[in-house]
Formats: C-alpha cells, structure tokens, sequence
C-alpha cells in the first residue's frame, strides 16, 4: 500500500516522527509540494495525506490507483469533495486536535491587543524605559477584559472552548451560529447584532461559499471604535480591503489575524501596512501536543480504512 504524504514538513518538522504511519504502507513522505508536484506525486499513490496542499478535480483524476484521503487537518476545502466521491475515495479528517492549544492562542492574541507587550518589552531593550523620566510607561491603551462582550462567531468545540476562557477572564459571553444551541448558558445572537454588542468579536466558523467574504464593510461599520476582531478560522472570511480601511480609519481598534485569504501573503495585501494589526504565520494549532494527536488520529483513520471501517469521512 502506497502512502503519500505532499506537505509533512508542518506536521513533522523533526519532533513528531513518521514511525507509526511507516508501519501501514511504503509511506513517501514531502515536506512541500506544488501542484505540479503535486499532480505527478499523487499518480501511484494508494492513500494521499495532505494539509494545505489542495487536491483539485484534475489531480484526483490522475490518481488512477487512489482510495484514500486522509487531511492532516479539520478544515477539508483544500480537497475537490465532488471529485473524489465520483472516484469513489473516501476522504477523512482530523476533526478534533487542537481545541484547547488555538482557544489558548486565542486569548493570547487578545491579550497582545490589550497590552501590547511584546511592543512594550521591544521598547524597553530599546532603553525607553531607562531614558524615562517615570517610574513607568506605557505607549498603548491598557484594556481591562472584566466586563466586557465577547462575541463568538461560530459555537463549535473551538468556539465554546474560548467562551469558557473568556468567562475566567469576567467577559460576557454572546454567540452566532448556523442552529442556535439550547443547551448553551451564553445567549445567541444574529450576527449584526453580535457585531454591535462586542467589545471582542472571535471567529471560529466553517468556510464555505456562502460566508467568504462575509466580513466586509457592513459589519465592520457596527462594532465599536474600541472593538477588537480576532481570526483564527480561514482568512476569506474577512474582506481584507475592507478591514484595513476600518482598522486605517481608526473606526475599530484593532485585529489580530492567525490566518489570511492567501498563505503565505503577498507583499501586496492591505493588512500588513494597516493600523493596530497583529498578524501571526497560521500557528495557533502547532503546539507540540497538538501536532501528536493529528499524527494519532491520522494513523488511525488510515488503520480503519485499511481494515474495512473508516472513519471521520467527510465525503
């Protein structure tokens, strides 16, 4: 059994081993690969493991002897759904890895908008504080979390894991969602009206050709000039034009950003020049820990293929 794996280098950049994997298959592992790459690497291939590589209708189509798909990811998108059930190839993913390391990287972006610390550090080794004339400084706002809304976009496992943290923090939780959950303390709300009541709007929603973009103008116009946006879903949910004239405009206060439309960005996207804008390289799920469950439970989707039950099936 032939296993290729096109983009292994995130997953595995030398501290999380192959080993278990190797023991199913004549495994191939490629820390990257093009489309290109991609298209020849997938021809012999019985199962194909990829992340962010996309396997579009033309090269699963040249994939004559694939049966399998396993996304080393929750998101599936990168993946032509269509294509493969019309192949008949199972597709599977990671559904839950890393709800408790992205919901901490979460607060830690919100607290980096609260306090700029890093820019406070950099400002002291600087020798700011030495030249003071005070015992203390500070070059931003200092936000106090107590009290205040945060509204989350999208209640999945993520999404409620942040909730529960905000709470420790004394935040005010609202939600919006595609089904409202009965069973949730927090109260649902349109997703208008959460952008009006926020302090903190966070995504954690799915993408899908409905929602891209949805983030635009429109709604960046409700929040309030102190508001914060966080984003640590899929970056084509924001109109990126969009909230660099909001974040220029002083008409939020600030966003922080784990993920964008394009990755790794063009010089040319409007958010790297714009006001009050932290963006960090989509690493808020590569914690160690996180990346060992991924190899787990890859493993054992293609060990239930294998044996006749597969699992986590998305297609």
């Amino acid at each position: 059994m032939t296993i290729v794996v096109l983009d292994g280098y995130p997953l595995n950049p030398g501290d999380n081993p192959w080993t278990p994997l190797e023991e199913l298959g004549e495994v191939h592992v490629y820390d990257r690969s093009t489309p290109a790459e991609a298209h020849e690497r997938v021809a012999k291939a019985d199962i194909i493991l990829t992340n962010k590589t996309p396997l579009s209708r033309d090269i699963i189509q040249n994939a004559q002897h694939l049966k399998f798909i396993s996304v080393l990811a929750t998101g599936y998108n990168i993946v032509d759904i269509d294509a493969a059930k019309q192949q008949g190839i199972v597709v599977s993913n990671v559904p839950d890895y890393g709800t408790n390391t992205v919901a901490q990287f979460v607060m830690g972006l919100l607290l980096e908008l609260c306090h700029r610390i890093g820019d406070h550090s950099n400002a002291v080794h600087s020798g700011a504080w030495t030249t003071s004339k005070d015992w203390t400084f500070w070059n931003s706002p200092q936000v106090e979390l107590y009290g205040k809304t945060m509204g989350i976009v999208g209640f999945g496992r993520i999404g409620r894991r942040v909730a529960a943290l905000a709470e420790c923090f004394g935040m005010r939780v609202i939600y919006n969602a595609r089904t409202p959950r009965p069973d949730s303390l927090q109260q649902y709300r349109t997703l208008q009206q959460l952008f009006v009541e926020s302090d903190v709007v966070s995504l954690h929603c799915a993408l899908t050709p409905e929602n891209i973009g949805i983030i635009n103008c429109a709604l960046l116009e409700k929040m309030k000039p102190s508001a914060f946006l966080i984003n640590t879903a899929r970056g084509a949910l924001i109109n990126e034009s969009d909230l660099s004239a909001a974040l220029n405009s002083g008409k939020i206060a600030g966003a922080a950003l784990d993920v964008l439309s394009s990755e790794p960005p063009s010089n040319d996207n409007p958010l790297l020049a714009a006001r009050n804008c932290i963006i960090t390289p989509h690493m808020a799920w590569a914690a160690l820990e996180a990346r060992k469950r991924i190899m787990e439970a890859t493993v054992h989707n293609v060990r239930s293929f294998l044996g006749g039950t597969p699992v986590n099936i998305v297609s």
